[in-house]
């Protein structure tokens, strides 16, 4: 257990910071008034999660690697951190659409057949819960191995 605690801790902090971005996106109207923008601004979380990887993984170089990380272990511990990730995001998935933002899908169904990017009973299937929280467990992982194999070029010791 000692030697995932570091990924256990930002996994935890990635998980409150990913339900917080969705109470920003819900308090600057991308829930609602501002809808339509949703599907581009909701891609600059990339940002924020891109910089929590970073500051994780250089947490586990300095603290338990004692500044000599080998890109294996990069690899690594960047798996373990998705993986708790991964196991994490239908949880906060689920509070940030039951609590933080409840009608968002009601907003999204509405608004995406208004704009005819979607019937009705198409927008209904691809906006809810479940179907949210399913693509969280399949894009959380290749995002989270994708960014640990960048980050892992610039912070492994040499």
């Amino acid at each position: 257990m000692k030697a995932i605690q570091i990924e256990l801790k930002w996994a935890v902090l990635f998980t409150a910071m990913s339900i917080g971005w969705i109470f920003l996106e819900k308090a600057v109207g991308l829930h609602d008034e501002y809808l339509e923008h949703h599907p581009i601004y909701t891609n600059l979380f990339a940002i924020p999660a891109i910089i929590f990887y970073v500051l994780a993984l250089k947490e586990k170089k300095k603290k338990f690697y004692k500044s000599h990380f080998k890109y294996k272990n990069v690899l690594i511990s960047g798996i373990i951190l998705s993986l708790i990730i991964t196991l994490l995001a239908p949880l906060g998935t689920y509070v940030s659409v039951e609590y933080v933002s409840p009608d968002f899908f009601e907003n999204a169904i509405k608004k995406s057949v208004e704009i005819e990017y979607f019937t009705e009973q198409e927008a209904i299937e691809y906006f809810n819960t479940s179907n949210y929280m399913l693509q969280s467990l399949m894009f959380t992982p290749l995002f989270g191995l994708l960014t640990t194999l960048v980050v892992g070029i610039f912070i492994r010791t040499k």
